[in-house]
């Protein structure tokens, strides 16, 4: 089985007194299947109205480590070449481990750990990202943190999004 490491972002933002996080959605990701709450975005601000539409995959910024560079390092890259943005660590919020068979090329099974950083904001726009990206990345936009855990699109960042308003919670000089 092939090991990946990857590392990224649970990136916030504070804004008129509510915590913002910023989420991306993948490029050529199909919406999800069931039907749920409409995405609205206005700007750079997103908001949730119930609907019958099928709701996008939503993630958080992360990639792979490269060789040589530290998971921190990758983690502050990732945000920034999948957001946009400049970040400043606050802490380590976990490791999250799966498996998942590549749907591309050779279809191996693929064990694959994430370290994930809870990070505050300093600049940059939310999706200026470089065209070569979008490859990647369909778009970069603000949710509300206290909504993210239900509208991730994968259990583990849902998990990091909890974590993240557990930590400030805990940590209200943030």
């Amino acid at each position: 089985m092939v090991r990946e490491i990857s590392a990224g972002g649970v990136l916030i933002r504070k804004r008129e007194g509510s915590w913002w996080m910023a989420v991306i959605e993948p490029a050529g990701e199909p919406a999800a299947a069931v039907q749920t709450e409409e995405v609205k975005t206005v700007g750079a601000e997103t908001t949730v109205k119930a609907g019958k539409k099928a709701k996008p995959v939503l993630a958080l910024p992360k990639g792979l480590v490269d060789a040589g560079e530290k998971p921190l390092e990758a983690a502050l890259r990732e945000v920034y070449e999948e957001t946009g943005t400049t970040a400043e660590v606050i802490n380590k919020l976990a490791d999250t481990k799966y498996v998942y068979t590549r749907a591309w090329g050779d279809g191996q099974r693929v064990f694959k750990i994430v370290s994930f950083y809870l990070m505050r904001y300093r600049s940059g726009r939310i999706d200026d990202i470089a065209p070569e990206m979008r490859i990647e990345v369909a778009r970069a936009f603000w949710i509300k943190l206290e909504e993210a855990p239900k509208l991730l699109a994968y259990r583990g960042e849902k998990q990091m999004a909890q974590l993240a308003l557990k930590y400030l919670e805990e940590h209200p000089e943030i």
